[in-house]
């Protein structure tokens, strides 16, 4: 990668996925310097999720290249774990175990250094204290999304990655996440890529906003370009048009 990419907190190139020949990812480039807070979009199927899961290492890609903090992904994944996490609400913790187990688990995983200290610190944050020796499966879809976003803090990544963060909350629950999310990058400058289908939280969260439709990426700039650009008053008329393959009568 050349050196603007390798400085990179994330760093992107020409990566593609195929699956039985059918491409996921079709070789896409981005790079995302340290504590930007970029969206990443698409419909169902557009190969955000397969993106974040290469970025992370856990899937190998077809070609192309993946960096996290100057380690190269999957094979180098060992070297930046501990500086990097996830979250999303549909993938669930176990469920007989209560949470303060399970984060305690997940600590031990991360490598954090004072697991109790940090667990006691993050259930104060994030109002867990009520339910912190419940099973986490007898907790609420909102109270769900809270554990699973201390999980996701634990080890204080300087890479957050989240998919569908607020998806089934209801819209108090969904800006208390939000507003957790700005103070965190806010406090530690982290880089934060955010994959959404929630306009109005990108708006609010996002620097920058990449599109990505059918594995390759349609568009790459700041919330206001895009909106000057396609001439729309918001992201979602700006997805629609981009969905709908309206570029060019949008910017004509």
């Amino acid at each position: 990668m050349d050196a603007k990419a390798t400085a990179a907190a994330i760093a992107v190139r020409d990566l593609v996925k195929r699956y039985k020949g059918v491409a996921a990812v079709d070789g896409i480039s981005f790079a995302l310097p340290s504590g930007s807070v970029t969206g990443l979009l698409g419909g169902n199927g557009a190969g955000k999720t397969t993106t974040i899961a290469m970025i992370m290492g856990l899937v190998t890609p077809t070609a192309g290249a993946v960096s996290v903090l100057g380690a190269a992904m999957p094979a180098q994944r060992y070297r930046v774990l501990h500086r990097m996490n996830f979250e999303s609400p549909y993938v669930d913790m176990p469920m007989r175990l209560t949470v303060r187990q399970n984060l305690s688990v997940f600590a031990q995983l991360y490598g954090v250094a004072d697991a109790t200290e940090r667990i006691t610190q993050l259930a104060s944050e994030l109002e867990l204290n009520e339910f912190l020796d419940r099973p986490t499966g007898k907790l609420s879809a909102g109270q769900k999304t809270r554990v699973s976003l201390a999980k996701s803090l634990l080890n204080e990544p300087e890479v957050l990655l989240l998919d569908e963060p607020t998806a089934s909350l209801d819209p108090d629950t969904a800006d208390w996440v939000r507003a957790r999310l700005e103070r965190y990058r806010k406090e530690t400058g982290a880089t934060i890529l955010l994959a959404s289908h929630n306009m109005n939280e990108v708006e609010r969260l996002c620097e920058r906003v990449i599109i990505m439709k059918r594995g390759r990426i349609e568009e790459d700039d700041a919330p206001e370009a895009l909106l000057a650009r396609h001439g729309r008053e918001n992201l979602e008329e700006v997805f629609l048009d981009v969905a709908r393959g309206r570029q060019a009568e949008a910017m004509r």
